[in-house]
């Protein structure tokens, strides 16, 4: 869509040069930075004060191989995240005040990452040669913190120019090393990260995330740091390349597949690339009025449940939280008034104009570029308050999920999302013909999500964590132990989606994403949600030999009751931070099933976040069930 529309010649003749490419104000743009709202200037001193004397976390060599030792990721992320974190926020804040009060921490904060060996983490060192051990600097790969790493680099020194030079001329000289060394000449030189998209992975999955998250790090290196002219526009241009193999083959309904969390760098991030592009060639590169960068934009939106809840499929969490200003300036390119609403909501939801971007808890790089079009976006705000969106139907065809609540604009009553697909997909868990319920904007029967990633997440052994099973996804049945089955041959067949005024169901045959020996012959699900009345669940099944014993479960945030035959009662459970369970009940036939209730501690820093201290699994079980038969359930109040 990029490369194809706009030649190398084209793109030589529209691109901005170095000298004259002003993307946002410097620090020497005095009127600008004073500009910015007073409570968010101050918000953002007050914080960057803290760190005045910062003392940079080391880095050894034996916390770098806690990873290929332990498969530990978080003990080295945490300090790697830490450093970048604060030198973007002491960066900010110079440039607020621009007094020179942080400018040593800064110099500090520079020297300490231009130190690092490697500029990524250590799950990701295993496209070196070396493997998985301790970086090879011989070899200089990019992931995506090393790319984000180039970002952070890039944008200091365009923000403060030779201001660093009163700490030493050398500063800049090593940031402008680094960053060709590490990023733009490995980039320049190489087409084999598999991230790029030039060749096809052994499993024949499309580009993800990384693509575009990559691509907009590298793109304002390149357009910032580049000297050369004739590589500047060249590098573009490959970047164009690589940002298509993502945007190709997107499903066209806009669906990420990753799940809400995952749209932030993977369709937000595509807008970081078209904005960046638009801003180098003085909006001559504009593809928002095309149908799939639009549809790849409201993705946000139409799985947003209620607050910070959205539907989150996959590896994604529950609880949400997109750039408010992002979404709202995607919108506005787009001409979409409900992105642009979910957005103003968002911004206004986060108290951006009084708080900024001073983030609550851990030190976490913003990404600059962000972070800039958030500040200057401020002011140009509109201040009525608003609402988010809510339709009321969505149904994405190519992804196959369905979202309906029982009125639009509201989170007043039940709200359903069900999936389809297939067992190949990116952060992949075995889970076709999944469903959540909400009720009241509160979740009822929900997707656990998934622990804080170690090596096990991405390694051979990933379908052995729980998260991962179809048993631990709501009503898939395990026929006498045998689960659904990783990769894409495993998938949802014959998919039909309905919708009207009075209900929104999606139907599909799920035998598919079962191996031949859990005995299946035929499994037809419905997820159908009655509005304002509940959500029904019907599946017609045909085993290919009987079965000793077929279980289903329900995972939920809420308190627990089985006591009484035929009904789990859910009732309302404080999780965490002011949040709350939603209250209902499910009916099942107690002559099939027997109900037992499991609690599932959470001590993982990560789904504790989302769920609190535990969430509980109810498994329903069916001794010795009829090779062929009909099983219902009921969500009700």
């Amino acid at each position: 869509m990029l490369h194809q529309r706009y030649s190398l010649d084209d793109l030589a003749g529209l691109l901005i040069p170095r000298a004259d490419y002003r993307p946002h104000p410097t620090i020497e743009d005095r009127a600008a930075w004073r500009a910015l709202p007073g409570p968010v200037r101050a918000a953002h001193l007050q914080r960057a004060e803290a760190y005045l004397g910062y003392d940079y976390p080391s880095l050894p060599a034996t916390l770098f191989l806690q990873y290929s030792r332990m498969g530990d990721r978080r003990n080295y992320e945490r300090p790697h995240f830490e450093r970048r974190g604060t030198l973007e926020m002491l960066v900010t804040a110079e440039c607020i005040e621009g007094e020179g009060r942080f400018l040593d921490d800064i110099a500090n904060g520079i020297w300490a990452i231009c130190e690092e060996t490697y500029w990524g983490v250590p799950a990701h060192t295993r496209v070196q040669q070396a493997g998985n051990t301790l970086p090879d600097a011989a070899e200089p790969t990019v992931d995506l913190f090393a790319a984000e790493t180039g970002n952070l680099i890039a944008w200091t020194y365009y923000l403060l120019g030779n201001r660093l030079d009163s700490v030493s001329p050398i500063v800049r000289e090593r940031m402008a090393l680094e960053l060709d060394r590490r990023i733009l000449t490995p980039l320049y030189e190489r087409d084999d990260f598999h991230w790029m998209g030039f060749w096809l992975r052994s499993d024949q999955r499309r580009v993800n995330n990384w693509n575009p998250w990559i691509c907009s790090n590298w793109l304002s290196a390149v357009l910032l740091m580049e000297t050369d002219e004739t590589r500047r526009t060249a590098t573009v241009h490959k970047i164009m390349r690589a940002v298509d193999n993502f945007i190709d083959p997107y499903p066209t309904d806009g669906g990420c597949d990753e799940g809400p969390s995952y749209w932030g760098r993977a369709g937000a991030s595509l807008f970081d690339n078209l904005e960046l592009l638009h801003s180098a060639t003085r909006g001559q590169i504009d593809l928002y009025g095309e149908s799939l960068i639009q549809e790849i934009g409201r993705f946000v939106y139409r799985v947003h449940i209620d607050e910070d809840y959205y539907i989150n499929f996959a590896d994604a969490p529950a609880l949400v939280h997109p750039d408010g200003v992002l979404v709202y300036r995607y919108g506005e390119r787009m001409g979409d008034p409900q992105m642009m609403q979910h957005g103003l909501w968002l911004a206004q939801r986060k108290k951006l104009t009084e708080r900024g971007y001073v983030a609550d808890g851990d030190i976490r790089q913003n990404n600059f570029q962000r972070l800039l079009r958030g500040l200057f976006s401020l002011a140009e705000l509109p201040t009525e308050p608003v609402a988010p969106p809510m339709p009321r139907d969505v149904w994405l065809p190519v992804i196959e999920v369905l979202v309906a609540r029982d009125k639009a604009g509201s989170a007043e009553g039940f709200a359903v999302a069900a999936k389809g697909g297939h067992n190949n997909e990116s952060h992949n868990h075995n889970d076709i013909g999944n469903f959540v319920v909400y009720r009241d904007g509160k979740p009822l029967l929900v997707d656990a999500g998934v622990e804080t990633y170690t090596a096990k997440t991405f390694g051979p052994q990933r379908y052995d964590i729980w998260t991962m099973q179809s048993a631990y996804h709501s009503l898939l049945p395990t026929v006498d132990g045998v689960m659904q089955s990783p990769g894409v041959s495993f998938a949802a067949a014959d998919v039909d989606y309905q919708a009207d005024d009075a209900a929104a169901e999606l139907s599909l045959e799920i035998a598919g994403s079962y191996p031949a020996e859990a005995k299946i012959a035929a499994w037809r699900r419905s997820v159908r949600l009655e509005r304002g009345a509940g959500v029904t669940i019907r599946d017609d099944y045909a085993l290919t030999a009987p079965a000793g014993e077929v279980t289903v479960s329900l995972v939920t945030p809420c308190a627990v009751d089985v006591s009484q035959l035929g009904i789990v009662s859910l009732r309302e459970r404080a999780t965490l931070d002011g949040r709350v369970s939603g209250v209902g009940q499910v009916e099942y036939d107690p002559a099939v099933f027997t109900a037992v209730v499991e609690t599932i501690p959470l001590t993982d820093e990560r789904m504790g976040g989302t769920w609190g201290t535990e969430l509980y699994r109810v498994v329903l079980t069916a001794k010795n069930p009829a090779q062929k038969g009909t099983w219902t359930y009921r969500v009700t109040s």
